[in-house]
């Protein structure tokens, strides 16, 4: 095929999809010149499976994502149909925000936002090959001859790379929702020398809510909570959010699954390849929990203007004709009409041990992965990791140092660290039991943590970084207020109408919180705190009741510190060390960790291993 110059450019993203869409953004908006390269431009931060964002420890990667100076909050909130905090009843380490959204919104929403970015250009087509001379990224190929010169890549394909859906005895070569699939690129990585791999993942199936009877079902509102973006103005009211619904499997539906095994493409072995542990399918948890009556199932509005109703919980690649049969079994969907089916995908992906922290490919520079290439699952694992993997090539090309967030620092870190570091053998799904250091990492602090970070990397802008710094005056104030003396007479009624001892002096507002006294009811009694964001507060109170427990994580975090601060030579020879053992010397090498730290966390490397390392380093 004749070759022709597409263009100059100092990056490619190659992939639209949310890593796609927060690498190219991150790039373009640190003033390097983009392009972003997509099979199809309505697949632009299209939603193939559920319509929400955020979620157990995703609605922490999304805030995090904002404070950084990232997009996805900021969309997801103008296109939100109702609000919920997760884990509400558990403490504030482990609550997550979850926005159902409207999906065809989001992706023209996002679109938008891409088209009047400055510095980006967006070109319909497939990427065939990528450029490389003596080590180094220098452009990438399109299936029809154009050459898009440029310094760093960002691969972030998501599931598309020789994908192919799967239903019952039906496979397509396709990619999600009918879009085309990707068939060029993974020759052109292999030949790179990334390890490529077969994962699976599935979606349900969506139905006319037209045909759906709610009046039976438990009903699933809104709340007023806070938003994703530390930019958004709040949250619309509960009577303006738009309800989701429960349902139940039982007997009857896991009965059309079990005496249909032989026709379930992931029983009878037309797929081989590994799904995610921790969002099977309705066919795998029957078989897997075959002591369960029965399975909970969400129906979630697919937008404000569209009957379409997706069925949370009973994603499947049965044949058509037992989808109908099977949802049709569940309470409320007796009459249900599908509008479209569910199937499985199965797509290439890389091993990410092959990768740096930073997502920078370890054999060619100014090659980075993100997203669902790197083995992960959700949409907000994808949008974290784009969002690195453009801003350190953003800060490569401008000669800057790269951007690592440790595990103590954010979500975003731990998600980063175990994929390069521990790797995955199945589709990666971020929660809060993988955080060690999850209540220094709450959602309310996001941009305490991240925000400064963001700005000193050249990604948050003067508008973003104002309001911070507005919102860090009113924490402080908040937390001055709360340690001033309360008025004796209401402290003293407060307390006892909450069952505790009476007060035996004066007290604040603070010692009251610490007694036990929720805030709301605080704010009752009190006139205080009435301008104060929800988030604000909520933060200031976990400072407040969570003081010991911050202290001692914080210096947990700084004993860690100390082993990530002792760096391993880049070209150290572990084979050649004395007193490592033969895993350790193989893991050691394959991963080639930045720090005693990263190696400590390596699978297979022991406590023995460190210590031998670090007599290796003190004579050297």
């Amino acid at each position: 095929m004749q070759q022709f110059l597409e263009g100059q450019y100092d990056a490619v993203v190659i992939g639209a999809g949310h890593a796609g869409c927060e690498a190219a953004l991150a790039l373009a908006r640190t003033g390097q010149r983009t392009v972003m390269l997509t099979l199809n431009l309505d697949s632009i931060g299209f939603m193939p499976c559920n319509p929400s964002v955020g979620g157990t420890a995703k609605g922490h990667l999304v805030r995090e994502i904002d404070a950084l100076g990232g997009e996805m909050g900021i969309v997801a909130d103008r296109c939100a149909l109702q609000y919920r905090m997760l884990n509400r009843g558990k403490g504030a380490a482990v609550q997550s925000l979850r926005a159902q959204t409207d999906k065809n919104r989001y992706h023209t929403e996002m679109k938008r936002v891409l088209e009047h970015t400055p510095n980006l250009r967006i070109l319909q087509g497939e990427a065939a090959d990528i450029l490389t001379e003596e080590g180094r990224v220098t452009g990438v190929v399109t299936s029809y001859g154009g050459v898009i010169a440029c310094r760093a890549v960002v691969v972030a394909t998501g599931v598309y790379l020789n994908a192919r859906t799967i239903t019952g005895e039906v496979v397509a070569e396709a990619g999600p929702n009918g879009f085309a699939r990707a068939t060029l690129l993974t020759q052109a990585l292999v030949r790179l020398g990334y390890s490529v791999r077969r994962f699976k993942t599935g979606t349900p199936a969506r139905l006319d809510g037209r045909t759906v009877n709610t009046s039976p079902l438990s009903i699933q509102p809104g709340e007023e909570v806070y938003p994703f973006s530390f930019l958004t103005k709040g949250v619309p009211p509960v009577s303006k959010q738009t309800p989701c619904y429960l349902t139940y499997t039982n007997a009857q539906t896991h009965q059309v699954i079990l005496q249909n095994l032989d026709r379930a493409p992931l029983y009878n072995g037309a797929i081989s390849s590994t799904g995610p542990r921790y969002c099977p399918s309705i066919e795998t948890k029957v078989v897997r929990f075959a002591d369960k009556e029965r399975h909970q199932l969400f129906l979630e509005p697919e937008g404000a203007d569209t009957t379409e109703v997706y069925v949370q919980g009973l994603s499947t690649s049965l044949p058509h004709d037992l989808q109908k049969q099977m949802y049709r079994t569940v309470e409320g969907l007796e009459e249900c009409e599908i509008v479209r089916y569910a199937y499985a995908i199965e797509y290439d992906c890389i091993d990410t041990l092959d990768v740096l922290p930073t997502l920078e490919f370890k054999r060619v520079e100014g090659l980075y992965t993100a997203g669902q290439v790197n083995g992960t699952s959700g949409y907000e694992e994808a949008a974290a990791q784009g969002l690195m993997a453009g801003l350190n090539a953003s800060l490569k090309l401008r000669g800057l140092p790269p951007l690592i967030l440790r595990r103590d620092e954010a979500y975003i870190g731990v998600l980063i660290d175990d994929l390069v570091t521990k790797g995955t053998d199945e589709p990666y799904r971020m929660m809060t039991s993988r955080a060690e250091y999850r209540l220094t990492l709450r959602q309310d602090n996001a941009d305490v943590r991240l925000t400064k970070i963001g700005r000193d990397a050249g990604l948050v802008d003067d508008e973003r970084y104002a309001a911070f710094l507005a919102r860090m005056k009113m924490r402080e104030e908040t937390l001055v207020l709360l340690n001033t003396r309360a008025e004796q007479q209401a402290a003293d009624a407060l307390v006892q109408a909450h069952g505790f001892p009476p007060l035996t002096g004066g007290i604040t507002y603070e010692g009251l919180l610490r007694r036990g006294i929720p805030l709301s009811a605080l704010e009752a009694a009190f006139p205080i705190l009435q301008d104060v964001p929800r988030d604000v507060k909520d933060s200031c109170e976990t400072e407040i009741r969570y003081a010991g427990y911050l202290k001692s994580s914080r210096e947990q975090i700084e004993r860690a510190k100390r082993m990530e601060e002792k760096p391993l030579p880049a070209d150290i020879d572990y084979h050649a060390i004395e007193g490592l053992r033969l895993e350790a010397r193989e893991k050691l090498d394959r991963i080639r960790p930045l720090n005693l730290g990263q190696a400590e966390r390596i699978s297979g490397v022991s406590p023995a291993d460190i210590a031998v390392l670090m007599i290796y380093l003190s004579i050297k």
